[in-house]
């Protein structure tokens, strides 16, 4: 690598891993599992990813437990079936040359969906769906079923639902662990004010509303080692009134970052409300928000959405204004856009031998 290699494509060490670059596969939801199992389609879509020259590739959203998923399809991780599909994705990541990683989720409210594709509408329990679960018994959208608002026994119990996946995701061989508190789901739901109205140590203030993060990670941290990095996901503004804004979250990745066991905030936005409205749907549009976070919080951060030319990924490293970039559709369309990117930066890509003859 020369003293002009662009810093895209240097290496990237968090605690005891290194990544070969810092272009990292966002998770992207395949809604292609039954009962929280994978298949071979999940095994196929990290793998080319990750042979695509990409430093660390992350599963989509795996949900913690069955009534944690966003729609019958989801991947999850709380059983030993789920936890051996769970290695063979783990071990293509890295045979492809890239840090395997996982994003854990709970769907919350937001459960018990159709696919996107199937129209994407709440089903109800009567209609085969179950009763999602929330905060407060406020529905993500008018007409769906009413969520149950969690006790504070309950909430204590997804807490350890957080730790087993986090104990079967180590045992799978990932390496890293992004835990998901943004895009509406449960997490984000007990931060943020429009969907959560409790009134006891899990409600109220930014203090209240975030223990229940704190608390996960807690648990997680109890089963992931020390040498191990994790990430939390943000949904950095829910672009409505009365929502999460910029300075509340960056006060929140202070704490996370005083905590000294978290390792890097995913900065996104939105998810909380049907009623958001974001200004400008453009390039970088979200990368303010991690630039925010890392000079705010003093925590590396990530930077996602509508980043797809080489030139913009590798500015917003070089700057200082992201230590990583996820991306999500770039790389649904095409699986090597890192080999690409690496060649339109002047940069050898990390070709596996077998596609040499490629031309890159």
């Amino acid at each position: 690598m020369s003293d002009h290699t662009p810093l895209l494509f240097q290496p990237i060490t968090l605690r005891s891993v290194t990544a070969r670059n810092r272009i990292v596969v966002s998770p992207m939801c395949q809604y292609s599992a039954e009962d929280g199992l994978g298949s071979d389609w999940h095994v196929q879509h990290l793998g080319a990813r990750a042979m695509g020259g990409a430093g660390i590739v992350f599963t989509e959203a795996t949900h913690v437990s069955a009534v944690g998923r966003i729609t019958h399809h989801c991947l999850g991780l709380w059983n030993a079936q789920h936890q051996a599909l769970l290695t063979r994705l783990a071990a293509i990541i890295e045979l492809g040359g890239a840090v395997p990683a996982i994003q854990l989720a709970h769907a919350g409210r937001k459960a018990s969906s159709q696919r996107p594709w199937d129209g994407g509408k709440p089903i109800t329990p009567q209609d085969g769906g179950w009763t999602p679960l929330a905060p407060s018994a406020i529905p993500f959208t008018p007409g769906a079923t009413d969520p149950h608002a969690l006790t504070a026994g309950e909430i204590s119990e997804i807490a350890g639902q957080f730790a087993a996946s986090a104990r079967m995701a180590r045992q799978a061989g990932f390496r890293i662990i992004e835990l998901h508190s943004a895009h509406g789901y449960l997490l984000h739901s007990f931060l943020s004010p429009l969907s959560n109205r409790r009134n006891d140590a899990y409600g109220g203030d930014l203090e209240g509303r975030s223990r229940l993060l704190m608390e996960s990670l807690d648990a997680i941290r109890a089963e992931w080692p020390d040498e191990l990095p994790l990430w939390v996901r943000l949904s950095c503004t829910d672009w409505t009134p009365g929502g999460l804004t910029l300075e509340d979250t960056v006060t929140l990745a202070r704490k996370l970052a005083a905590r000294g066991d978290v390792d890097l905030i995913d900065c996104s936005s939105g998810g909380v409300s049907p009623q958001q409205k974001i200004p400008s749907l453009h390039p970088g549009y979200q990368v303010p928000f991690a630039e925010a976070v890392k000079a705010g919080a003093g925590i590396a951060s990530g930077a996602v959405g509508l980043i797809t030319e080489p030139t913009h990924a590798a500015e917003i490293v070089a700057n200082g204004r992201a230590d990583v970039v996820l991306l999500a559709r770039a790389l649904l369309a095409d699986p090597a856009w890192p080999l690409r990117a690496a060649k339109a930066l002047g940069v050898k890509p990390p070709l596996p031998p077998q596609y040499l003859r490629a031309g890159l």
